[in-house]
């Protein structure tokens, strides 16, 4: 067979293998810019042209494409470099954060714009919704994209020393939307080694024995990893700071499953056709066991027991009931309270699984490097995580290795919403490195995500309040309950934090908790935006309104009556956290704007007949970080060429740190930012950082970069004044040079000065932030939305998102953060929801089985920011990456109450759930619709 293929204008003529795809025909001859999202054609990343037309790369045959003209978004720029004008406008418009799916959205437009006024042309691009049903976008809410698609600019470029507050762009744009960004696996590894898992079909059972036999005369296979050859030592893959907030309960590979998908055995080949082929030659014999799905079931007395013979090293609350974590506080009587109300709520919510469904699957290349000093290799492992430092801590333990013997680096990563705070594939890769001296590669694929990887953890909230008649709360109770599934990891923290600020945001004299992080037999839950509080406040946040109804209350002026103001204590049952503040207050300027939109809403002119119309609100607080330490190093150094470098450790998965990182340096070095390079999320470039999860890049990590900085900047004025002789104060230091009283140093003249003067140590300043003092953000989401009683169906009428952001560092930025969380937070409230069978095993492993929001579903959110400037962080600013997702869901079931009277208690509020409600309503009350 003759094979030719032309991919941009150059010539590919080696055969695929049989039943390639195109998108790994395209990437295996480093065409990175074709991503892999989800296998399946769902989600778009993969988008190429074949003769003109636009395709699904990955359900494409590259034998199909014999012959044909396929071209790639680094095939769009002209020759000369000259981007073509949809990139421009991408760029200009910003219309990406981590840039995953930014390949596919360019491919669809450029193709859509090449048909207008053809006979084609079937008004698509007037339709973005028809437009774009092949592409997803887990970070942006879409608004950003639709500005990329009609020509809105947003992007500016300040004088120097002005880049705060400004819409200054993201550094990686340009290579983005060229296809250039290299994630985590966009590099070319010689003599590499695929990893392929065996995984268990059984919710609990003990390993009896493995025959590799078979799979090791597979051609191409060089090893087979059991347990046997896994270490002993117990761990969790949750990454922290201080890894005790865990149980220790998870080994690399363990001789008993606890749930349907964990790993069994580990099969590295060639190939991945040739690993994937040993998996299935692999013979393992169970012994089943006992297994438990239910968390309230697994708590009781002979339940089966999911870690038995663990002890107290593995910091299990309790082994013996599946009791992973648990808190009990208690703050007054909250039966008195009770008593002393006039009006008492109670009930019982319940919230479900909901997939990170980040577009870039977990993953790592572990490789082998010469050391810098010359005395043997390192082991380097590139993988898309949050945490780089955290997790080559853990690498070292496990495997007894020194830190100067393990790097680990991130390149770009492809989103991570908490998923990514995780060690899920990085211990058994290097298993196999260390084992073979080899370079191994392991990529999950999207069923992997959902039947390997984690997932947000099921609540059941039992909740009873009680208010006074004129409002005033009088007692809250709670009893939570968060499936942790088979693993502790995450478990008692999301559960302690999920009680937390949720408690404390409300003034009440008696409040009362009882939580627990209970193990059962199914896929292992873990971080995930809000860390607990999306679940809890959903159920706060419903009762409250509930009780405002009761009282025939407005239930924004009720919330004003009983929620904390500026300098008051939080108190919270669990007890005070002593280094959190209000360091700044903006939830009544959050409320105010929720009023007014009330006030100027225009009425229901866009509504059908016969349709149900309500409002709801719903407010949140979080605190700007973790609590206990999140530590982050930063360093700055004037380079030889007159520019700056910045080293922070911190990771870039469409979260902007980079960009405020770079406008913080610009401020307090009075420069401009394309005078700034950037080293991050590499553990040779800084001492140490906890990582990029809990909020943390711009409250943490950006206050090492502020501290370094302006710690540089007082180097080279000191400096410049003893170069030149001129009084330090009259140094006064610009984008390119210092003036010292009318005389001219360039920073060029300046570093060559520093080592002429022999103290090249001022040319270079670090900072570090320990993450603590913290303060609070505050966000209220408001919703109008429509309902069709006789079908379920919801319309959003209008969606109001106000924030309290302290300082915003990046306008644009931080609306695409706050637009992305009420998107993904509305995914979780519509339909959303990772399904398992009665054995615990995943039923929607795939996109088009798990419905992720879509273009179409997506309201365009009105984003206001409070006027606020934070006493701790950095300049004023505050966290706004996982905030916004928090009040969404008790927003829309408030609406929904008010529309329909109905109060929904359980998430999805799926429209065949509301319909069903909506009939038992119609049917108990003739006529009420």
């Amino acid at each position: 067979m003759s094979y030719r293929l032309q991919v941009n204008g150059q010539s590919h003529q080696d055969e695929p293998h049989a039943g390639q795809c195109l998108r790994t025909y395209l990437r295996r001859h480093g065409w990175f810019g074709v991503k892999k999202g989800c296998d399946a054609g769902d989600c778009g990343a993969c988008t190429v042209h074949v003769d003109g037309e636009p395709v699904h790369s990955c359900l494409y045959p590259a034998a199909r494409a014999e012959g044909r003209c396929v071209t790639t978004v680094e095939g769009l720029a002209s020759p000369n470099g000259e981007l073509h004008p949809v990139q421009q406008r991408f760029l200009d418009a910003q219309g990406y954060q981590c840039g995953m799916c930014t390949a596919g959205f360019l491919m669809t437009t450029v193709a859509l714009e090449a048909e207008r006024g053809t006979e084609h042309d079937d008004g698509k691009l007037e339709d973005l919704p028809r437009a774009f049903k092949g592409n997803i976008c887990r970070c942006t809410g879409y608004r950003a994209v639709e500005d990329a698609v009609r020509g809105v600019k947003h992007t500016e470029r300040p004088r120097a020393g002005e880049a705060v507050g400004r819409n200054v762009a993201a550094p990686a744009g340009p290579q983005v939307v060229t296809g250039t960004a290299r994630y985590t696996f966009d590099i070319e590894v010689p003599d590499l080694l695929h990893m392929k898992l065996v995984r268990s079909p059984h919710p609990h059972a003990r390993i009896v024995a493995i025959d590799a036999s078979a799979a090791l005369r597979v051609p191409g296979v060089h090893a087979v990893l059991t347990h046997e050859d896994a270490p002993a030592t117990l761990y969790s893959t949750a990454r922290h700071e201080h890894p005790t907030e865990d149980p220790d309960d998870t080994r690399v590979l363990d001789d008993v499953v606890r749930y349907v998908g964990q790993r069994v055995a580990a099969v590295v080949a060639d190939s991945e056709q040739a690993a994937e082929e040993g998996c299935r030659r692999v013979e393992v014999t169970y012994q089943e066991l006992p297994y438990v799905t239910d968390p309230e079931a697994a708590m009781l007395p002979g339940a089966p027991v999911i870690h038995s013979g663990k002890g107290p090293q593995s910091r299990i609350a309790r082994v013996e009931n599946n009791v992973a974590g648990e808190v009990h506080g208690e703050i007054g009587d909250v039966e008195q309270g009770f008593a002393d109300a006039d009006v008492v709520y109670e009930e019982t919510f319940r919230t479900q699984r909901v997939q990170h469904a980040s577009l870039e699957t977990h993953g790592c290349v572990a490789y082998f490097e010469p050391k810098e000093d010359g005395t043997g290799e390192r082991l380097t492992v590139r993988s898309s995580t949050q945490a780089p430092f955290l997790t080559r801590r853990a690498l070292c333990a496990l495997y007894g290795l020194s830190q100067d013997e393990v790097r680990v680096v991130a390149g770009r990563v492809g989103g991570g919403f908490g998923g990514k705070q995780e060690m899920l594939t990085e211990d058994i890769v290097t298993l196999a490195a260390l084992r073979l001296r080899r370079p191994v590669k392991l990529e999950y694929t999207r069923a992997e995500q959902f039947h390997g990887a984690t997932t947000r953890h099921p609540f059941t909230i039992g909740i009873k309040a009680g208010a006074r008649a004129d409002g005033t709360l009088t007692a809250v109770r709670m009893r939570v309950v968060a499936n942790t599934g088979a693993y502790g990891n995450h478990g008692p923290a999301v559960m302690f934090h999920s009680v937390g600020e949720s408690f404390a945001v409300y003034r009440a004299p008696h409040k009362k908790v009882d939580a627990y992080a209970v193990y059962t037999n199914v896929v292992p839950a873990g971080a995930f935006r809000g860390y607990g509080l999306g679940q809890v406040t959903f159920a706060v946040e419903s009762v409250m309104d509930e009780l405002a109804h009761r009282l025939g209350l407005d239930p924004l002026v009720f919330r004003e009556k009983n929620v904390i103001g500026p300098g008051e204590a939080m108190h919270s049952p669990i007890g005070e956290e002593e280094d959190l503040h209000i360091a700044s207050y903006g939830l009544d300027q959050c409320l105010a704007v929720v009023r007014k939109a009330i006030a100027e809403d225009t009425g229901d002119r866009d509504v059908p007949d016969g349709w149900l119309v309500g409002q709801g609100t719903g407010m949140a607080m979080i605190a700007t970080g973790p609590p206990g330490g999140h530590y982050a190093d930063a360093r700055v150094s004037l380079l030889a060429d007159g520019t700056y470098d910045i080293a922070v450790g911190t990771a870039e998965f469409g979260n902007g740190t980079t960009t405020v990182h770079k406008q913080i340096t610009a401020g307090a070095l009075n420069t401009t930012e394309d005078r700034l390079a950037i080293r991050q999320s590499d553990t040779d470039v800084v001492r140490h950082d906890t990582g990029a999860f809990g909020s943390a890049g711009t409250v943490v990590a950006g206050k090492a970069v502020l501290l370094a900085a302006s710690s540089l900047a007082e180097r080279l004025r000191t400096l410049a004044a003893r170069h030149t002789g001129v009084a330090r104060h009259l140094c006064v230091l610009g984008a390119e040079a210092v003036d010292c009283a009318g005389r001219t140093v360039t920073l060029k003249e300046l570093y060559e000065a520093g080592h002429a003067l022999g103290a090249p140590e001022e040319l270079t300043a670090d900072g570090h932030w320990g993450g603590s003092p913290r303060s609070v953000a505050f966000n209220a989401q408001w919703f109008k939305l429509a309902v069709d009683p006789g079908t379920g169906e919801i319309r959003i009428l209008r969606s109001v998102h106000a924030a309290d952001a302290g300082k915003v560092m990046n306008p644009m930025q931080c609306q695409g953060q706050v637009e992305g969380g009420v998107a993904q937070a509305l995914g979780a409230t519509l339909f959303e929801n990772v399904r398992i069978d009665e054995r615990g095993e995943v039923t929607t492993a795939a996109f088009r089985r798990y419905r992720l929001p879509q273009y179409a579903d997506v309201p365009r959110t009105e984003v206001h920011f409070t006027q606020t400037s934070d006493a701790i962080g950095p300049l004023g600013a505050k966290s706004m990456s996982e905030s916004p997702f928090n009040p969404v869901a008790p927003a829309f079931a408030n609406a929904l109450r008010d529309a329909t009277g109905i109060r929904f208690t359980e998430l999805p509020l799926t429209r065949d759930r509301v319909w069903l409600a909506l009939d038992r309503a119609a049917r108990a009350h003739p006529g009420r619709w």
